[in-house]
């Protein structure tokens, strides 16, 4: 019983990571964009991009998952549109709507991340002539290496994000295991499997980005040991 129960909820799991690739390789470059915005556009765009970041960080992630999901279709004019081939799909949504709350949350990383080179280094730029765009190009990787442990606990909780998937039908690791607990009403056995996987995937992405963590930023160690 266990183990017929373990292999129809880890059949979920290639779903959720999917779901969490994808949706971080979105949210990222849109937080980099709206790092930008924040950093050099005018004060329009700044204000739009702090409303989104409001919106996205102040609702729930399971409100946003029905509005996104369920919202477009009261729309007639979206429904009759040639984004409602996107807008009616369960797995679509469920990418946009994580990939838009952490992108929200990332934008607050890197942005902060930014804010807190030090002056030095913006001195140094402008004392070579250069813009202030040409200056962010150049400090917002090292900002990025900054803020990697931060947003590395952004990646676990995109992961643990996808159980919200199955609400809007996935078949994700939760998706199968509320499918199985509907025939078997075995609650604890089938949602403490579901636990148990999302544990032992999230505790190795902690010890592989712990590792990446120890890779990017050896060498400000060195520099901080030079220094000392």
């Amino acid at each position: 019983m266990f183990q017929e129960y373990f292999l129809t909820i880890a059949q979920g799991i290639p779903t959720s990571l999917l779901l969490t690739v994808v949706s971080l390789a979105i949210a990222f470059f849109l937080a980099i964009g709206m790092t930008f915005l924040l950093s050099l556009g005018s004060k329009l765009l700044k204000s739009a991009v702090k409303i989104y970041v409001i919106l996205f960080t102040g609702t729930p992630l399971l409100v946003q998952f029905f509005l996104i999901y369920a919202g477009p279709g009261q729309f007639q004019w979206i429904v009759d549109g040639p984004l409602w081939y996107l807008l009616s799909n369960a797995w679509f949504c469920a990418m946009l709507t994580l990939a838009l709350n952490s992108a929200a949350y990332s934008t607050q990383l890197f942005h902060g991340a930014v804010k807190a080179i030090p002056k030095g280094q913006w001195e140094s730029c402008a004392a070579l002539g250069l813009s202030r765009w040409q200056t962010l190009k150049i400090l917002i990787p090292y900002a990025l290496k900054r803020a990697l442990p931060s947003y590395s606990n952004e990646i676990i909780l995109v992961f643990k994000g996808t159980s919200l998937a199955s609400t809007i039908t996935i078949l994700d690791i939760m998706g199968y295991a509320r499918q199985l607990y509907g025939t078997e009403y075995d609650a604890i056995t089938i949602y403490g499997i579901a636990g148990a996987i999302y544990l032992v995937i999230t505790g190795i992405a902690t010890l592989l980005l712990r590792r990446l963590e120890s890779y990017v930023l050896r060498f400000e160690r060195l520099e901080v040991e030079k220094a000392a």
